[in-house]
């Protein structure tokens, strides 16, 4: 049985195709707003090459998208 609405943690995305690179990344990743940053700070820095720091952490929450329910 589904958690009721008030109880589930709103579903966060971020996509790299909105945000072209050099390598053309297609990566979405989603999940709750920690799990989405968390995964994507660990992507930018394996696939695209960006240091390590909080302003990191920072930018990329600021890309976070709400998705539907």
């Amino acid at each position: 049985m589904p958690a009721p609405a008030q109880a589930r943690s709103a579903r966060k995305s971020i996509d790299c195709r909105r945000y072209p690179s050099e390598k053309g990344c297609t990566l979405k990743i989603s999940g709750t707003e920690e799990e989405v940053l968390d995964a994507a700070s660990a992507h930018a820095i394996a696939a695209h090459g960006h240091a390590d720091t909080p302003e990191l952490r920072n930018e990329l929450r600021a890309l976070l998208t709400s998705e539907p329910e």
